[in-house]
């Protein structure tokens, strides 16, 4: 039952003639089956449809900043120069987690451990094969194929990737001198797919692979996920648990609009690859923020269960009341 409603969820882009409201928005793949759970939700309260396409963060940064959509989501937060420049406001609406995820031959219990250096290395094109030395160090006793690592990564512009690469940079010297972070990177090995589902499914379909998807992709594809070393020494897996643990971790104000980043937490029990998912409106367009807000004060104040229950991890409480009153504020004022 859980994998079908999320694989309806995943299916909801369709765009068609409605009579009511409408509203339109476009970015990130990692938040695309909560926004759209929510967006169901809202529809048959309302009768307010609210159409998100998953088209990854760098189209949905493309589409608010030229007016083509009502609201852009993306999960590398713009600086506040980058905002201002374009007009936008921004604010965080989800958490969740991005997962190392595995098609090993043999391997079909999630056992497998990583640290980031060697997470860096194989994504560097250095660590090549399953059983190579910097494997079965990490995993004693854990039966590995003398198979070819094959990398898949992503292929458009993405906040997903973004995250990702952050946290390789925080990790590994050589990937921060070679590669650097972004939402498109100079990779130096493997194949790309478009969006989280488009890792997700080729990983699935390819032997000895390895990807990074949103948790809920994951899931939703039957995969076997990478335990990662954490900041703390600690072994941990992804789970709501350790993606919560860094969200608690997280200083909200200690850059401006928010843009903090969840990598690397350290936190004894936090995933170290956890992520925010943002929302960017245009401040010019007082009545189409102010219809996008009402979503998003439904997706705060009655979205949680939805959240939960497909693996994000709501925003803290104080801090959503925070985002809802700055724009009641200044909605007043407009």
């Amino acid at each position: 039952m859980k994998t079908e409603l999320i694989a309806v969820l995943l299916c909801f882009t369709a765009v068609f003639a409605f009579a009511g409201e409408t509203l339109n928005g476009a970015g990130a793949s990692f938040p695309y089956p909560v926004y759209a759970g929510w967006a169901y939700s809202y529809e048959k309260e309302t009768g307010i449809r609210v159409n998100y396409q998953s088209i990854g963060s760098g189209g949905g940064i493309r589409q608010i900043t030229a007016g083509t959509v009502d609201f852009g989501a993306t999960d590398d937060p713009l600086s506040r120069t980058e905002l201002d420049e374009a007009g936008l406001l921004q604010f965080p609406a989800v958490t969740g987690g991005i997962t190392v995820v595995v098609n090993i031959d043999g391997n079909r219990h999630n056992r497998l451990v990583l640290d980031g250096e060697t997470l860096a290395a194989v994504f560097l094109g250095n660590v090549t094969r399953w059983n190579d030395p910097e494997m079965a160090a990490l995993n004693p006793g854990l039966k590995l194929p003398d198979a070819a690592i094959t990398v898949i990564r992503r292929s458009d512009s993405s906040g997903t990737t973004a995250v990702f690469t952050e946290y390789l940079d925080e990790v590994s010297d050589e990937w921060k001198r070679s590669v650097g972070h972004g939402k498109s990177v100079n990779w130096k090995t493997g194949i790309g797919a478009k969006g989280n589902d488009g890792v997700a499914n080729l990983v699935r379909q390819t032997r000895n692979s390895i990807g990074y998807v949103e948790y809920t992709y994951a899931e939703q594809a039957k995969l076997n996920y990478v335990n990662l070393i954490n900041r703390a020494g600690k072994t941990v897996a992804p789970s709501p648990q350790s993606f919560a643990a860094a969200v608690a971790s997280a200083d909200w104000h200690r850059v401006p609009s928010y843009a903090v980043s969840l990598t690397n937490s350290p936190a004894q029990e936090a995933w170290p690859i956890a992520a925010a998912s943002f929302i960017l409106i245009r401040k010019n367009e007082p009545k189409v923020r102010a219809a996008v807000m009402r979503f998003f004060r439904y997706g705060f104040e009655k979205g949680d269960t939805a959240a939960l229950y497909l693996k994000y991890v709501p925003l803290p409480a104080a801090l959503k009341e925070e985002i809802l009153e700055s724009f009641d504020s200044r909605n007043r004022t407009d």
